[in-house]
């Protein structure tokens, strides 16, 4: 540990470069991560949402339930879909 330091302390500009790429590619990851994570919970609530909505149809009548089945049960259409499949 005593090299490192000093090593760092004699010339610190060989040592500015492999931190700033570390920090770098991990605030990249953690923003990644922050991001799919948001992007799952606002798709959860809209899903959720639209259920809700389904239902409140579907009890003051104005929505036959079969269709409101086959409403929940569609798949979104394959554009929407995430991934390569």
């Amino acid at each position: 540990m005593d090299r490192l330091l000093e090593a760092i302390a004699r010339d610190p500009d060989d040592f500015i470069v492999p931190v700033f790429m570390f920090s770098a590619m991990f605030i990249i990851g953690l923003v990644a991560v922050i991001g799919g994570f948001i992007t799952t919970v606002i798709t959860t609530r809209q899903r959720e949402q639209t259920r809700r909505e389904i239902a409140a149809y579907v009890a003051e009548g104005s929505m036959p339930p079969e269709v409101a089945e086959r409403m929940l049960t569609a798949e979104p259409p394959r554009s929407k879909k995430k991934g390569c499949c």
